[in-house]
């Protein structure tokens, strides 16, 4: 219910609660937003109606017992979730992932950007007013994603696939071929929603000098991922640490000039052509061989005391895992440094002085999702 904010002197501020059960906020999310007229002159996010307590259920669970629950964190992106955290269990104890299973690793990687910055621009246009079809192209593209993943996890979106030391199960030639016709074939769906959209008049004119965050602020508020460098910074941690076999492939980072929405839009289109040429490569070298460290224990696994901190560039950034080991069955700390929670403490600062519709917009080019925000 909208109320008029301060004094009835200067009672013309209208405080209006956008949220949690709205179709622009991408989930159970609230904004209480504070406007003079159409103008935004403050903006507090709410979050938490969808918390879990995932970190206290990871302290309360073997470690592989928590695979699934990653997967419930970013939803879109349950494959590079498993990723993040295996890896840090990985460099708590010493395993060597095969060869075979980076390279998998890799193309699930990859895939999962591609279908995530899909669905981001279909949704961001959506939220733009541009209803159904421009989400649908981006759909079309994803569900053939879903299905390679569905045939080589059993399931969609809640994969479960990782594993400390490899993977779950091995990739056949007929799934690397489907894998290959679908890289092959995703140009052409990026070329037509590039000319649909890229230049279109009314979406530039709707996103371009709105939500600027400049690069001192990106860096100061540790943001990460398409964000920060849409704001021009150069920092992507497939470059920066070469994690994984990362350091074998050629691709380049994406930077925009101005951090405004149309720079953060254009750095997922863009993204997506760097996926596609890693893919590329990653397809024509993957070697055979096993996709499990013989090492590796799965079942009544512990790990030596101590600590670590494992991190990728997951599609929304930087996605991280902190973990301390007492020696037990169970980590002794469980900590989760989410990309969409980070990325979304900044969204007053790129909101104030806007109007009210480019709130939504503003928002959607963040790209959250709950489950990794409430957590």
């Amino acid at each position: 219910m909208p109320k008029r904010s301060g004094s009835a002197v200067d009672g013309d501020l209208l405080e209006i609660s956008m949220g949690p059960q709205h179709p622009s906020t991408h989930g159970v999310f609230r904004m209480d937003v504070v406007l003079d007229g159409e103008r935004v002159v403050k903006l507090k996010p709410v979050f938490g109606y969808l918390h879990r307590n995932h970190e206290k259920i990871g302290e309360g669970t073997s470690y592989l017992a928590s695979i699934p629950y990653t997967d419930r964190l970013d939803y879109f992106c349950s494959m590079t979730n498993n990723w993040a955290y295996c890896m840090s269990v990985e460099k708590l104890a010493g395993f060597q992932v095969p060869e075979r299973a980076e390279y998998l690793r890799v193309i699930l990687a990859e895939l999962t950007r591609l279908q995530n910055h899909a669905s981001l621009c279909g949704f961001l246009l959506q939220d733009m007013g541009a209803m159904g079809t421009p989400l649908m192209y981006a759909f079309r593209e994803r569900e053939k994603i879903l299905d390679l993943f569905e045939s080589i996890s059993g399931a969609r979106m809640m994969c479960n696939f990782m594993r400390f030391g490899g993977l779950r199960t091995d990739a056949s030639e007929a799934w690397l071929r489907e894998a290959q016709n679908i890289v092959d074939a995703f140009p052409r769906f990026l070329e037509e929603f590039e000319t649909l959209l890229s230049e279109n008049e009314i979406i530039m004119a709707r996103t371009q000098g709105v939500g600027v965050l400049p690069a001192n602020l990106a860096i100061s508020a540790s943001i990460t991922g398409p964000m920060l460098r849409a704001s021009g910074v150069n920092y992507d941690i497939r470059k920066v640490d070469q994690y994984g076999i990362y350091d074998r492939f050629e691709f380049r980072v994406p930077l925009g000039e101005h951090g405004d929405v149309y720079d953060r839009y254009m750095m997922r289109v863009l993204e997506m052509h760097e996926s596609i040429k890693i893919l590329q490569q990653a397809l024509k070298a993957i070697p055979g061989g096993p996709i499990m460290d013989p090492k590796s224990k799965l079942r009544g696994f512990r790990t030596k005391p101590g600590e670590v901190y494992g991190r990728i560039e997951a599609p929304k950034g930087e996605l991280g895992f902190y973990l301390v080991s007492d020696g037990s069955p169970n980590p002794y700390r469980y900590r989760v440094r989410p990309p969409s929670f980070i990325n979304l403490t900044i969204l007053e600062d790129m909101c104030l002085g806007h109007n009210v519709g480019d709130i939504i917009i503003i928002l959607g080019s963040v790209d959250i999702v709950l489950g990794e925000v409430d957590r």
